[in-house]
């Protein structure tokens, strides 16, 4: 090997940036760095949609975020982009940011579908149970949980979607 190469692999002086990151400047942490970069990628993705789109593509994104069974909502908003042509990026990035969501109501739409099925123990009745059946299973609360789900979430999706929609036909100075 040329000894002249080896010698310019390493620097004398160690690189410092001149004028520090933004980062740095403001005192902002990566983290929100990283997430001011998300933002703006997203802001970018909706640009040019009509208000009609963006409504359509959060909501759609946050009932399906909320589907109760791990997994499916990013399968769901697949299917859904491709199928109404929406920006899958942006349906799934909505998606993504309403998993915490998710895993917050998958109670609570366990036991709204619980109520709607009436599979659920009457308190002070004990049931008589026969060797092998147990009083919980992980079906039956995934079963009640998108019966919840059904009942609840996509009936207050639609109505998000209308009152987002108005809003930014107002917010873009356009006629409701």
């Amino acid at each position: 090997m040329n000894a002249h190469w080896a010698r310019r692999a390493v620097p004398d002086k160690p690189v410092i940036p001149a004028e520090p990151l933004d980062a740095e400047r403001t005192g902002a942490s990566f983290s929100s760095t990283r997430l001011q970069a998300t933002a703006t990628r997203f802001r970018a993705s909706l640009t040019g949609l009509s208000p009609e789109t963006i409504a359509l593509i959060f909501a759609i994104g946050l009932v399906l975020g909320v589907f109760p069974v791990y997994g499916v909502p990013t399968v769901l908003c697949a299917a859904v982009a491709v199928a109404f042509r929406l920006n899958l990026p942006a349906i799934q990035l909505v998606n993504q940011v309403c998993s915490p969501l998710q895993l917050a109501l998958a109670v609570p739409l366990g036991r709204a579908g619980e109520r709607i099925l009436r599979f659920g123990l009457n308190p002070g009745h004990s049931p008589v149970l026969k060797p092998g059946m147990t009083l919980w299973s992980v079906a039956g609360a995934a079963r009640n949980a998108v019966v919840g789900w059904c009942a609840l979430c996509v009936p207050l999706g639609l109505v998000f979607y209308v009152i987002l929609t108005f809003v930014l036909h107002r917010r873009r100075g356009g006629k409701t």
